[in-house]
């Protein structure tokens, strides 16, 4: 039988390899600024628009960001899903996306990112790149959850001290190649539910 205080535990394991925590993934030069972190079209805690979800065009939101200190010499970002939890093995968060090398001088990110690898970047975010997701492409994909149930959709920006990262980098490599170069951090927390489908009239 698991005792309260070993599944505390166990919560908090999880909850730790998902993202280093700021001080463990901090930059060398000291404690790592917290960004606020705001898009035209999430609200924190709020449902996320069809749009940027399977359900609809599947675009992705357009993000600001403020906070990041002068150290910064660019960005990165991931949605992922902590409510899907895979493999069981070794559980991990589901990643919806990932995108880095953005610019140090952004101050965000524009909606609708290409899905095409071989398209260009939009000028404001030249140089970024997408690493594969979930899905096992680099683009986004958006919320497409099983009905029933509330998804938490974290988006975490990071900033970093580093201006370029290798190509090709999933959420696990990223995370790695981050570490000692964070000096940035924020989130924003949306959520997306699909609910169960209504039955036909008269069963």
């Amino acid at each position: 039988m698991t005792t309260p205080r070993l599944f505390s535990a166990l919560v908090l394991a999880v909850a730790s390899v998902a993202f280093p925590t700021v001080s463990a993934a901090q930059a060398s030069s000291g404690p790592a600024a917290t960004l606020t972190v705001t898009s035209p079209t999430l609200t924190a805690g709020q449902p996320i628009p069809k749009q940027h979800t399977a359900d609809g065009e599947n675009t992705s939101p357009a993000f600001a960001w403020t906070g990041a200190p002068a150290t910064t010499r660019s960005f990165a970002l991931v949605c992922d899903d902590p409510d899907v939890l895979i493999p069981p093995t070794n559980p991990q968060p589901f990643v919806h996306w990932v995108i880095y090398n953005i610019p140090g001088a952004a101050k965000g990110l524009p909606a609708n990112i290409p899905i095409d690898p071989a398209a260009a970047m939009p000028a404001e975010i030249a140089g970024a790149t997408q690493g594969p997701s979930g899905f096992r492409r680099p683009i986004y994909r958006g919320p497409a959850p099983p009905p029933g149930k509330v998804h938490n959709y974290h988006f975490t920006v990071f900033a970093l001290d580093v201006a370029e990262l290798p190509a090709g980098l999933t959420k696990a490599q990223l995370v790695e190649a981050m570490a000692g170069h964070i000096v940035g951090q924020g989130e924003l927390v949306a959520t997306y539910e699909r609910k169960p489908p209504t039955p036909p009239p008269g069963r």
